[in-house]
């Protein structure tokens, strides 16, 4: 009498060939997750510094936003200088910092009555797991980059 069925070893081969492909495509999804946070980070400072243009010229005697929540949605009523409706919920959060995929977002270096000046920094929040470089930029330069995953901007984007 023949029996149906695998053995047990074509079933442990087969465990074995399938975890040697998660093993495989695991550190691939790693760097793929993190080249989609640093992507979308790099256009959430991008969105900061457009937002804080049209904050600047709509309010001129307050002149750029001092923090994120600034730039944020009305939590009820109309947009105002403490809440202008330029970013979402997400990037425009209550407080400091705002967290949007992988990576917190503060703006600082906030300088002048009215605001003549700011940096909007954006760090991962876990180095080597959400994202690899921080991004940093203010009214004057273009997106900066820090290899190291902080503020220390100095390196133009590639």
């Amino acid at each position: 009498m023949r029996q149906r069925g695998f053995s047990l070893i074509e079933l442990l081969i087969v465990v074995a060939i399938i975890l040697v492909i998660t093993a495989i495509a695991i550190p691939s999804f790693l760097r793929s997750r993190i080249a989609a946070n640093e992507a979308s980070a790099i256009s959430s400072i991008r969105a900061i510094n457009t937002a804080q243009v049209t904050y600047a010229v709509t309010y001129p005697d307050v002149g750029y936003a001092s923090d994120l929540a600034r730039l944020g949605a009305p939590t009820s009523g109309s947009v105002t200088s403490a809440n202008a409706g330029l970013l979402d919920w997400v990037l425009g959060c209550p407080t400091q910092p705002c967290v949007k995929s992988g990576y917190a977002f503060v703006v600082t270096n906030v300088i002048g009555n009215p605001v003549s000046s700011y940096t909007a920094i954006g760090t991962p929040t876990s180095i080597g797991q959400t994202g690899i470089r921080g991004f940093c930029s203010d009214k004057l330069n273009p997106v900066l980059a820090d290899p190291a995953g902080g503020s220390n901007c100095t390196q133009p984007l590639k």
